[in-house]
């Protein structure tokens, strides 16, 4: 009995130990990763190991896991426009690691290598191309700035083995003074505006004035041509209009009594 326990003790610490061993030798790699195995005796291979479990030698070799996904960055720049103006930019950027390129990456840069490069790369592009725009072609060809800026920084992000899927401007503002100065000049813009709108308002009215006088120099010389073509003709007519128009509205009246001429009244006078 005891030489049965002491053999199923033997099988079970052989079982553990080949357990151990086996699960040594197996490495996984996850959804979106890729792998670099570091060989004690030859480096690092160029072999770059696709998703799934996979076999190495344990001791002699380690995998380096490589997150292959696109990740965000957001790098903030304080920099200078062609007119002198400090410019506060941030740059949001969305990047993954080639995977041919992982080798090389793991060799010449590290694990790290976004905190190592995009920094210095994207503070380098950003310093160059908004050296050359002013500040107010930084707000209205702000499309043409963010295309520029893309465009240098993937050639120099494909140097270091680097994928830029999106770069975007997503803050851009300026100075104290430069904020303060493009306040006076809309205020200053505004008051312009306003005097305008006076001038013309003024213009509108004395050319409104000169019309009106027009017409009444014209009604004038008509009414002279014609009293002279028909005399006092006119000006009987004219006085008959307007006694017809008193007697419609005295008629209207009801504190107004009208008394035929020639004829007798009997008023009731108190006795």
């Amino acid at each position: 009995m005891a030489k049965l326990f002491e053999s199923i003790g033997k099988l079970g610490l052989a079982l553990a130990v080949g357990g151990g061993v086996v699960n040594s030798a197996l490495f996984n790699v996850d959804a979106g990763h890729r792998a670099v195995i570091f060989d004690r005796f030859r480096g690092v291979q160029d072999l770059v190991v696709g998703e799934g479990t996979h076999f190495l030698i344990p001791w002699v070799q380690k995998p380096i896991i490589f997150d292959c996904r696109s990740r965000p960055r957001n790098v903030p720049v304080i920099t200078g426009s062609k007119d002198l103006q400090n410019v506060n930019i941030t740059l949001r950027i969305l990047f993954r690691p080639l995977a041919t390129q992982l080798p090389r990456i793991f060799t010449s840069i590290g694990e790290d290598y976004d905190e190592r490069v995009l920094p210095s790369i994207t503070t380098e592009v950003l310093k160059a191309v908004v050296a050359r725009f002013d500040a107010g072609e930084l707000i209205t060809q702000r499309e043409l700035v963010s295309r520029q800026v893309s465009e240098d920084l993937n050639e120099r992000a494909s140097t270091f083995g680097l994928i830029l899927d999106d770069v975007s401007l997503t803050h851009l503002t300026f100075g104290k003074e430069f904020t303060e100065a493009v306040e006076m000049k809309q205020v200053a813009q505004q008051e312009a505006e306003r005097a305008r709108f006076v001038v013309e308002k003024a213009e509108q009215q004395k050319q409104a004035a000169i019309i009106s006088a027009e017409g009444d120099s014209q009604a004038a010389l008509l009414i002279a041509n014609s009293l002279q073509e028909a005399g006092d003709g006119l000006v009987e007519l004219r006085k008959l209009e307007a006694a017809e128009d008193i007697a419609f509205q005295l008629s209207r009246s009801r504190n107004v009594t009208y008394l035929p001429s020639g004829q007798g009244t009997l008023l009731q006078l108190p006795q």
